[in-house]
């Protein structure tokens, strides 16, 4: 009889990813993760078969919960582009120090290389895009921006997103989420309506 699991596969891609932010996806080892977790390799092992897969794991995950820290903030503020702002902003708080954004972005690139990963940070791009959109579209509606293009909006919004992480990560200017807002607010201000 096998014995009850005593962590859940969520927890153990939490610590995963947290040792991901330490140390990147090169240098981790089971071991790393098994430890952060409070497991042994052998669980991790039996859960996912290797390191490989654990990461495909990770990847996976994160597709399947894309745009999330978005809807939740659509939930949290009456204002579109405040929710938006602050999905944003929360969705970049794992990376919120120059060396777990390097560990971050070397994780990107074995997504985009890899054929195996690629599914699924594209998954990831199209939901939170999907879900950039959507808030763009009730600011629309509730007269915070004036009509536009929204999905052509959505992709610069996402574009400029991406892009202050690596400014940021760059010139290490102050914290995190108010050079986000800076960028967000450079590209939404020529945009907004009579209400903004």
């Amino acid at each position: 009889m096998a014995r009850p699991r005593t962590i859940d596969d969520r927890e153990l891609l939490a610590a995963a990813w947290r040792a991901v932010g330490r140390v990147g996806p090169v240098r981790l080892t089971l071991s790393e993760v098994a430890r952060d977790a409070g497991v042994s390799p052998a669980t991790l092992v039996q859960r996912f078969g290797s390191k490989r897969r654990l990461l495909l794991a990770l990847a996976a995950e994160a597709a399947e919960d894309a745009g999330g820290e978005l809807r939740d903030a659509r939930a949290n503020h009456a204002s579109p582009l405040a929710a938006l702002r602050a999905g944003l902003t929360a969705d970049a708080t794992t990376v919120a120090d120059p060396q777990a954004f390097a560990n971050s972005l070397a994780f990107l690139q074995v997504e985009i290389a890899d054929p195996d990963f690629h599914g699924s940070i594209r998954t990831y791009a199209d939901a939170v895009l999907a879900e950039i959109r959507d808030l763009l579209d009730a600011a629309v509606a509730a007269g915070e921006l004036r009509p536009t293009g929204t999905a052509r909006l959505a992709r610069t919004v996402l574009t400029t997103y991406n892009g202050a992480l690596i400014t940021w990560a760059i010139h290490r200017r102050g914290p995190l989420a108010r050079w986000l807002a800076r960028e967000l607010d450079a590209v939404l201000d020529p945009y907004r309506g009579g209400f903004g």
